[in-house]
């Protein structure tokens, strides 16, 4: 089935808007969402925190299962939250994809306008769901609480990038100072996330096939034997036929580094697509903010991914 252009960019976050902040996976650190909740009022927001995002803490989960999916729920619903941020990844996302009440969702979102969502690494799940059951363009982007816009000087490019998805949402992004894995150019539609929570949705109606995207990959503290894996599972699969490029973000923590790059060589080299590593995005010191469902430009050989704005709404992208 050929990957579709996703719903137009979401509306733009005026001024003084309400956000909502929502912790669908782990437990957040009460002193980073402080500061990260200071940063949005700086940007001129106003964060509204989700009913369950300080707990019960159930372990390395947020609160139950029941309340984390509730505050994602009532922040879609409500009208007067402009913007859905998460406060930080961890694990616990796809464990709610199965009670989230999808059919509500999707009525919501066919009769409101969009709103941004913002979320990366285990959020990843979710950004896989929201893609299927409500056809809407989300961005991965940093979390409030994370260890970026929840530390007291967090990075400026990453800061502008983040406010860009939301008061700018159409605005076209840039990343470039990848290095060349394999040369070449490439179009098509971006979509991935974090590399161990798309092997975990293996098999779950979430997964998907990447033919015609451009895939987005990073991932954290793996061991390159473990990615060797990971991609190895993805590319017997099939998951990765027809896919028009690859285009890496930060492997952090992912060493030695120079195995990691040997390894998207050994693993991937043989789809015949463009692939380039290092962007700017994911768990790395610089998290630019990318939307997932646009259409993008991937020019491998010069390190760079250009992803246009305002494209058309579910065009069929051509194989």
């Amino acid at each position: 089935m050929p990957v579709k252009y996703l719903a137009t960019d979401p509306t733009p976050v005026p001024l003084g808007s309400k956000v909502a902040v929502i912790a669908p996976a782990g437990p957040v650190r009460p002193e980073r969402l402080e500061r990260g909740c200071e940063l949005l009022r700086g940007l001129g927001l106003e964060p509204v925190l989700g009913r369950h995002l300080l707990g019960p803490v159930r372990g390395y989960l947020a609160a139950e299962d029941a309340q984390r999916a509730s505050d994602l729920e009532e922040a879609w619903a409500d009208p007067d939250i402009r913007a859905v941020l998460c406060a930080h990844g961890g694990y616990g996302s796809v464990r709610l994809l199965d009670i989230l009440d999808w059919e509500q969702l999707a009525k919501i979102a066919a009769n409101n306008p969009p709103k941004p969502f913002v979320g990366s690494s285990d959020i990843t799940a979710l950004h896989r769901a929201l893609a299927l059951h409500l056809g809407v363009r989300t961005y991965y982007g940093p979390v409030v609480a994370g260890p970026i816009l929840g530390e007291p000087s967090p990075c400026l490019q990453t800061v502008r990038s983040f406010a860009d998805s939301l008061f700018s949402p159409g605005k076209s992004v840039n990343l470039s100072g990848g290095a060349c894995i394999v040369p070449g150019k490439a179009e098509g539609v971006t979509t991935g996330g974090t590399l161990t929570l798309l092997c975990s949705l293996a098999g779950a109606p979430e997964f998907r096939s990447a033919a015609g995207s451009i895939v987005l990959l990073e991932d954290v503290k793996e061991s390159p034997y473990r990615i060797d894996r990971m991609l190895t599972q993805l590319v017997r699969g099939g998951w990765f036929e027809q896919a028009r490029g690859i285009a890496c973000g930060s492997w952090e923590d992912c060493r030695p580094a120079e195995q990691v790059v040997e390894i998207l060589l050994d693993r991937l080299g043989g789809l015949g697509i463009p692939i380039v590593t290092g962007l700017p995005f994911g768990h790395g010191p610089t998290q630019m903010t990318v939307p997932l469902g646009a259409h993008a430009e991937l020019d491998a050989t010069s390190g760079a991914l250009r992803l246009r704005a305002h494209q058309p709404s579910m065009r069929d992208v051509v194989a």
